[in-house]
């Protein structure tokens, strides 16, 4: 049953707004930092990093400690601390808890959402993702692989939306950068909360100018 729901999560069907964001690739591509293959592999890998050492971690501390949601969510409020990141990441949170909670039926799932609403917690995607996952029983050593697919996944998307690579060329470079993304779940599962930290500061920096674009396919 659960490989069955992992792939669901992993589906680009499942409505949790992801695929109205580029991660910051829009903002990286248009200001020329991202102009071919070769570089675009390399910003999805920078972002895999970036996810596995920032934001992973605090969706593993929501599975583990689901007693401290709360912190965890105050705490990817801090590390995205910039606005286009941070508004991106409580959109996708809050959306993933919407679906999730109508289409599974668990208490807790609605639980969760409840409370996000009540306390107007920021509802930050990562430690949403781990608290969902507790609650549909996912194994613990598949989350941060799972949780590093679907951003990755979400690059390669908007990769080819925007045109700057073609759909075969996009899953050859996904394709490439499986292993890396493995050896980074591996990563992700032993960073502790206080060790969470942003890797990619010129990515950091080109997905804040996002908002000044002229004209935007994506929200962040």
């Amino acid at each position: 049953m659960n490989d069955w729901i992992i792939w669901q999560l992993a589906d680009s069907a499942f409505p949790s707004g992801g695929f109205a964001h580029s991660g910051g690739l829009e903002a990286a591509w248009r200001a020329g930092h991202v102009s071919d293959e070769p570089a675009l592999e390399r910003q999805l890998k920078t972002m895999l990093h970036q996810c596995a050492y920032a934001t992973a971690p605090l969706s593993l501390w929501a599975y583990r400690e689901p007693d401290r949601w709360a912190e965890a969510d105050g705490l990817c409020d801090l590390v995205l601390n910039h606005p286009i990141s941070n508004r991106a990441s409580r959109a996708q949170g809050r959306g993933l808890l919407a679906s999730a909670a109508e289409i599974y039926p668990s208490a807790g799932i609605s639980e969760l959402r409840q409370g996000i609403m009540d306390r107007r917690a920021p509802g930050h995607f990562a430690p949403a993702f781990g608290a969902i996952c507790r609650q549909l029983e996912i194994k613990i050593d598949r989350v941060a692989a799972l949780f590093l697919f679907i951003n990755l996944r979400g690059g390669v998307s908007a990769a080819v939306r925007l045109g700057i690579v073609g759909p075969l060329v996009a899953q050859s470079i996904q394709f490439r950068l499986t292993q890396v993304a493995e050896q980074l779940a591996l990563a992700a599962a032993k960073i502790e909360p206080d060790d969470v930290a942003q890797t990619a500061p010129v990515a950091d920096l080109l997905q804040a100018c996002h908002d000044r674009l002229y004209s935007r396919l994506f929200q962040s």
